[in-house]
């Protein structure tokens, strides 16, 4: 039997039943453990220094996670470099980009829509490319996205965000669940932000930073939400409260689609039908000739909705007739927002 993605993510979170996916899951625990000990061993290695670190000659802030799958770190990445711009510091962004052989990723087009004059620089080498950026572009602060793990690249502030809708403290390692790494790994994050903790109830909220308070005492724990900034239509943009009562159809391929479904919900969209691709999906031709069949069934008057992400690859101003509105997504904090800007000004001995 092949395992869809959602197959997985059924029976890895016990949603499946039955004998056979309870075994699965037992395959799945035991398959953790070779995980694990890889893990220990090559984070012992950089901890005791038999595994090399380099250091460049700038300040670098990383933005990563624990998890598989997406966090929202593409809000925070543009967060943490429009505050160093607006110190008037010459910032780049590093990161190892899915998909960087066939050109930039839906998360660097994001983010140079947003950041214009931030460069983005995507590869295997990040410590090449960190060289690159300081050499060639005289950067003065580096923000190293998605790299949490890898070690190799010094930086001077790991912050390490948290999805409250996905608990840490009931996952389990990958396969059996979908930690890169242990827990523990969190002793090395200079500040933690809980994201979209909007979309639960406050006391899972509150429960989830007094859990990571008492394990992590010394690490600021933020919060915070992934905030609809505007809506991009054909025509410019708008303000996001137009999609109230507003008849939707939607689509994306994000690493977390129901927190999309979640915002459109929020924003009081009239929903009709929300479908879901792979998280870096790369549209094809048969893709759009597809969602133009499916988007033509519905009332004159819906609007396709999807995400900015999604928007940068598609380019679509109609599909069906209907024109395509996407939504800009911003981190917007709601506690700790002053210990985390102090963080980061620190990193850069400001």
């Amino acid at each position: 039997m092949r395992w869809t993605a959602d197959d997985f993510h059924a029976i890895i979170r016990g949603e499946r039943r039955g004998i056979g996916p309870t075994l699965a899951r037992a395959g799945l625990w035991f398959a953790q453990w070779p995980v694990g000990l890889g893990v220990a061993v090559r984070n012992k290695a950089y901890d005791i220094g038999w595994s090399k670190t380099t250091r460049v000659p700038v300040p670098v802030v990383c933005v990563g996670n624990l998890t598989l799958g997406g966090t929202g770190k593409t809000p925070c990445v543009e967060y943490v470099a429009r505050f160093y711009r607006e110190l008037d510091k010459q910032v780049a962004i590093l990161s190892r980009g899915y998909g960087v052989n066939a050109g930039p990723n839906d998360e660097a087009m994001v983010l140079e829509e947003n950041l214009p004059d931030v460069p983005h620089l995507q590869g295997r080498d990040r410590v090449t490319l960190a060289m690159t950026a300081v050499e060639e572009l005289e950067s003065e602060v580096l923000v190293l996205d998605d790299g949490f793990q890898h070690r190799r690249l010094a930086r001077d502030l790991d912050i390490v965000l948290i999805d409250a809708t996905r608990p840490i403290d009931r996952e389990y390692l990958f396969p059996r669940g979908l930690l890169r790494e242990p827990v523990s790994s969190l002793k090395r994050a200079g500040v933690i932000v809980l994201t979209r903790v909007d979309q639960i109830e406050s006391n899972s909220v509150d429960w989830q930073r007094e859990w990571l308070a008492k394990r992590f005492p010394r690490t600021p724990i933020a919060t915070a939400v992934h905030a609809p900034m505007e809506l991009r239509l054909p025509s410019g943009s708008e303000d996001v409260a137009r999609l109230r009562g507003q008849t939707v159809a939607a689509f994306c391929g994000l690493g977390n689609p129901a927190a999309f479904r979640r915002t459109l919900d929020d924003l009081g969209a009239n929903v009709v039908e929300f479908r879901t691709y792979p998280d870096h999906h790369n549209y094809t031709r048969a893709d759009v000739d597809a969602l133009q069949e499916w988007a033509a069934k519905f009332p004159a008057d819906a609007v396709i909705a999807i995400s900015q992400k999604d928007q940068v690859k598609l380019q679509l101003a109609e599909l069906g007739n209907h024109p395509v509105w996407s939504v800009r997504i911003g981190l917007q904090f709601r506690t700790g927002e002053a210990e985390f800007k102090g963080r980061l000004s620190s990193a850069i001995g400001a």
